[in-house]
């Protein structure tokens, strides 16, 4: 993949001031789960909904290398994936008003999890699902020509369920040990996860 010649951060139009719509401590969202979770749409329209910016890590991960996720995976190895990952973690924690999408794998390196762990003003959401239900929003997603995705959210590992339910099993503590807040939805729609989740921040706000 070239490089991409703009920051990938989705910047949302100024929106109206909603009072307490999140704690106004909080200057950083971040979503984890697996992949399927929700992570880029429930990202995106909180994002629109705050009037902040929206990042993809592994989007900026392109962004900053040059290259495709599966390119980087196939050309230098995880090591260095990882290396890239936790580079470009820190560097979105430096932005201020910003819900960042992890990719799956993120939370289970130490680093990445002290690095947001560490950061003030962060709140860290799990959103979570039973691993049939992600799948099959997998497959619906890779097999619909009419649902646009960027090259980060390619699915290699749609080619082997049983790999992938064992992935997601691995996963489940290092998910559940970085999150502030869980939210299941495998019965919200995207607007009820946005809305579920803010009310969640606001009844029990977190954050360093």
């Amino acid at each position: 993949m070239n490089a991409q010649t703009a920051d990938p951060a989705v910047r949302q139009p100024a929106q109206p001031a909603v009072k307490d719509l999140v704690p106004a401590h909080l200057r950083r969202i971040v979503l984890t789960g697996f992949m399927g979770a929700g992570k880029t749409t429930v990202g995106r329209q909180l994002a629109n909904r705050l009037g902040w910016d929206f990042l993809d890590l592994d989007a900026f991960i392109e962004f900053r290398s040059g290259l495709a996720v599966p390119s980087i995976f196939a050309t230098h190895g995880e090591a260095h994936f990882r290396q890239l990952e936790s580079q470009a973690l820190a560097a979105s924690l430096g932005r201020n008003k910003v819900v960042l999408a992890l990719g799956g794998g993120a939370p289970e390196s130490l680093t990445n999890r002290l690095l947001i762990e560490q950061t003030p003003a962060t709140t860290t959401i799990f959103l979570d699902a039973p691993f049939a239900t992600l799948f099959d929003r997998c497959m619906t997603q890779a097999l619909n020509p009419g649902v646009a995705v960027s090259p980060a959210q390619v699915r290699p590992n749609l080619a082997d369920p049983a790999a992938a339910e064992a992935r997601f099993a691995a996963r489940q503590p290092s998910y559940r040990r970085l999150a502030h807040h869980t939210i299941t939805t495998e019965s919200l729609s995207t607007e009820e996860t946005v809305t579920v989740l803010l009310a969640r921040l606001n009844a029990s706000p977190t954050g360093r």
